[in-house]
């Protein structure tokens, strides 16, 4: 009890010392139960859609994917016989049976042929309106579609493009464009988490998504009443034969959630690592937070040794102390977790993925598992303060006003920083030299690991001497005052080495990714550059395949020299040693594309891997199966006939464009496959004639004006959008580890405003002397300055090293050139001076408040 009562006067005596160590463990675990509770609603509100918009059994081609997703190498969905329906409800259980149509494979464009589809990535579906959909869908205006000339739409879709009845939109798919005017707009009675839909009556729907009106995608069963979908699935698996995908509601439920639980667990774990960072930044802010209250009360402690107090109960009351301020951070930090998640939630609406607050999910897990993480995290940081407060002994507290140093200590640490960086740094340079990249990504995690704690650890050592160097650079031209700031910031070299250190994981995670995503995009140009022959790519961005008009649109272009078309065909291969390569990839081609694409060759020339008959094999597969110049490979393509084709050509696997790729003329792919079954374009390439690059890119545009689901590249615009991607990615990722150098941050004030409290005798001399109010301002930012810099310049050569090893495994793929972004790390590390100066304010402007007989007379 006596412990217990020490604790509490210590902790409400120094609760505004501990307000920043709180608010770290509150950001680190608000951000974990935050991401709990957004992950856990995005999964209630996709159970609920899926669950309501399935019906009791839905029948589908047997080569439909589970999850009901169409896009396929022809544009059309796979479909079943209109015949098969009547099979269906003939079917004993059953109550009622319609066919359905619908496809993933669209785009849908406004008037001024702008496209309808979400930005958020969730898909376009177009389908036929059913008697399925009226359960889920609401009719808030007009009426259902009726006749060709009319569809309806989701009412977030319109009321996100101003859309309302009597406007005309397009509907584009592999068939082509059909336009319709707005009959009705229809609300979902569940939450819908971003998709546009759009309703066509079914003879329309057939015509324009599969081309014939005696097909279905979908049967949608209901049950007769007291009839279980288990059964009713037998019955109706009975009736058809077998020849078709049957599915209950919970299974097709099941596979859509898979399909979507992907993602969210990615991103969720993703998120969780993030919060795992901003928890061992925090570890740091709290050692620094309880070190300095412990040396602050040496002799508090003594005269509690002194008077009878046992180590353990001074060990005791530290750590209680460090319970409770675990128990108050994590309990704000859960309420704030649920506020983070309704703010993402909004964020994600703004984005087009609109999440209701009413399926807010907080499972009894979340709290749980913050209070814990948040408590154990915290007096763990603290045990270490704690156990050097139980050794304080009595007399020594008594006769000065600080903890001792202990040199044997300082030692040991300073050995097994070394040994522990060294450790790191031989197997970054075993991961920068391994032969495969799964052996050296191994290493490179432990490198990693291994390095950044021991700059941890070697920290204090670390500090001497790199503060020393920063000051003579940067504090000397401050005469004395810049002096002093550098003393103050080397009087306690293992507080400036933790403090640093919280900074430097963060910055080292910014400059590691910074060297990977520049030099993959250098890398990538440089491949773009030294490989690819054509001038234009012409591609669907949202997966469409290229329709034969647009293809004819393309040829019709004035100014081209050649046209290059590329598509993808799935197969198994037999190969000479007798074995069987299921669900293989034959890249079918133009025989031009051997001039549009580079590709190095390790035996034949790729251009006779266009002759008839004929193919490539990637360097890896030929080994693997004892394939040399001149071996016939059995290729059965999934859509038509088996083929025996020579190999002519054996590609490089040192490539990074269709690394990999097995590659035969589409004339030869056109002799086994029929017509009807041949796969669309992937992409078309085009290569202007010389000199009229220019009026070729323009008149390329012009031509695809009308198939606005296709976007013209040229070399400049696909590197531009490789370099967008990577970009948008590494924003994301920075925006993350924000959180763990907020509370670095966080670290750089506790530690000022802790280490101004216990100069606060010193502070009053030097005000005495002569020191102004501005000169204890600035000695006080300088030091914050330097500190910062200090994390800033280990970190960001740490990572810098990290990143460079990495890349060193991404040329084992072909990714072989080394970009140090110099602006950003540049940009960082001047950064950081400013956080160093913001981290400064409130403890600078408490110091220069001090009454200066008040500061003389502490002790």
């Amino acid at each position: 009890m006596t412990v217990l009562k020490t604790s509490m006067r210590n902790f409400f005596a120094h609760k505004g010392r501990m307000a920043l160590s709180a608010v770290a463990v509150l950001l680190s675990v608000a951000f974990v139960c935050g991401t709990l509770v957004f992950t856990d609603t995005m999964n209630t509100t996709f159970d609920k859609l899926f669950a309501a918009t399935s019906s009791d059994v839905t029948v589908s081609a047997k080569d439909a994917s589970d999850t009901g997703e169409t896009t396929s190498d022809t544009g059309r969905p796979p479909v079943i016989p209109a015949g098969a329906l009547g099979k269906v409800r003939s079917a004993q259980g059953v109550k009622a049976a319609e066919g359905t149509v619908f496809s993933t494979s669209v785009t849908v464009v406004d008037a001024d042929k702008d496209s309808l589809s979400p930005s958020s990535g969730a898909p376009t579906i177009v389908g036929s309106w059913n008697a399925n959909d009226a359960r889920t869908m609401k009719i808030t205006s007009g009426a259902a579609p009726h006749g060709s000339g009319q569809v309806m739409v989701d009412e977030d879709t319109a009321d996100k493009h101003h859309l309302g009845l009597g406007d005309e939109i397009g509907v584009i798919s592999a068939l082509g464009t059909h336009t319709a005017k707005i009959s009705g707009i229809a609300a979902f009675q569940v939450t819908n988490p971003g998709a546009a839909i759009f309703y066509l009556d079914t003879p329309t729907a057939q015509r324009t998504l599969v081309g014939a009106t005696d097909v279905f995608t979908n049967v949608n069963v209901t049950a007769a009443a007291g009839v279980s979908d288990a059964q009713l699935k037998k019955n109706v698996t009975a009736a058809l034969g077998g020849a078709y995908k049957v599915q209950t509601a919970k299974e097709t439920a099941d596979a859509n959630q898979a399909s979507v639980g992907d993602f969210l667990n990615v991103m969720k774990y993703a998120m969780l690592g993030f919060a795992g960072i901003a928890f061992l930044v925090g570890i740091f802010l709290i050692i620094n937070t309880f070190s300095m209250l412990v040396a602050q009360r040496t002799r508090e402690i003594g005269l509690m040794r002194a008077i009878g107090s046992s180590r353990k109960q001074v060990n005791r009351s530290v750590l209680v102390e460090a319970l409770l301020l675990g128990v108050v951070g994590s309990v704000l930090g859960v309420g704030a977790g649920v506020g983070i998640a309704v703010g993402l939630m909004k964020l994600m609406g703004q984005m087009g993925m609109h999440l209701s607050t009413d399926d807010l999910t907080v499972a009894w897990t979340t709290p749980v598992l913050g209070l814990v993480l948040g408590v154990v995290v915290t007096v763990l940081a603290a045990y270490l303060p704690a156990r050097r407060a139980g050794k304080v002994s009595p007399m020594a507290a008594l006769r000065d006003a600080h903890a001792p140093a202990d040199a044997r200590a300082g030692l040991v640490r300073a050995v097994i920083g070394l040994v522990l960086t060294g450790a790191g740094g031989y197997a970054l340079y075993v991961a920068a030299n391994a032969d495969k990249a799964s052996d050296g990504s191994l290493w490179l995690g432990l490198g990693v690991v291994a390095s950044l704690i021991g700059f941890v650890v070697i920290g204090p050592l670390l500090a001497g001497g790199v503060v020393r160097v920063l000051g003579a650079v940067l504090l000397r031209v401050f005469g004395p005052v810049g002096r002093m700031a550098e003393r103050n910031a080397l009087r306690n070299p293992r507080r400036t080495g933790a403090t640093g250190a919280a900074l430097m994981i963060g910055l080292a995670l910014v400059a590691c990714l910074s060297v990977v995503g520049s030099s993959m995009v250098a890398s990538a140009t440089d491949q773009l550059d030294k490989t690819v022959g054509t001038d234009f790519i012409i591609q669907s961005d949202s997966g469409q395949v290229v329709t034969p008009q647009a293809v004819q649109a393309i040829k019709n272009t004035r100014g081209l020299e050649r046209i290059t078309e590329y598509k993808t065909l799935d197969a198994n291969l037999t190969t000479p040693d007798g074995k069987v390569s299921k669900d293989e990839t034959i890249n079918a081609a133009d025989p031009t594309y051997a001039k549009d694409l580079r590709t190095k060759t390790v035996a034949g020339d790729l251009a006779d891997a266009y002759r008839p008959d004929s193919m490539s094999v990637f360097e890896g597969f030929a080994k693997d199966h004892g394939i040399k110049l001149g071996s016939t490979v059995s290729v059965a393509f999934k859509d038509g006939r088996t083929a025996k084709l020579t190999v002519r050509a054996i590609t490089s696997d040192d490539v990074v464009i269709d690394k990999g790729a097995m590659y035969a003329s589409i004339a030869t792919a056109a002799r086994y496959v029929p017509a009807d079954r041949m796969p669309l374009d992937q992409l078309v390439f085009a290569t202007a004639k010389e000199g009229q690059q220019d009026a070729a890119y323009t008149s390329l545009k012009s031509a695809l004006h009308d198939y606005p689901q296709y976007t013209v590249r040229d070399q400049t615009d696909y590197k531009q959008a490789l370099k967008d991607q990577i970009g948008q990615l590494l924003n994301l990722i920075y925006g993350l580890l924000a959180l763990a150098i907020i509370v670095a941050i966080l670290g750089v004030v506790n530690t000022l405003a802790l280490s101004v409290v216990e100069r606060t005798r010193e502070i009053g001399l030097m005000r005495a002397i002569g020191l102004s109010r501005r000169q204890l301002r600035r000695m006080i930012r300088l030091e914050s300055v330097v500190i910062a810099l200090f994390g800033a310049l280990l970190g960001l050569g740490l990572g810098m090293g990290w990143g460079a090893t990495a890349q060193q495994l991404l040329a084992l793929e072909g990714l072989k050139v080394l970009d140090i972004p110099w602006p950003t790390i540049i940009g960082v590390f001047i950064g950081s001076a400013f956080v160093g100066l913001f981290a400064a304010l409130v403890p600078a402007f408490r110091a220069g408040r001090m009454n200066v007989l008040n500061a003389i007379a502490t002790e």
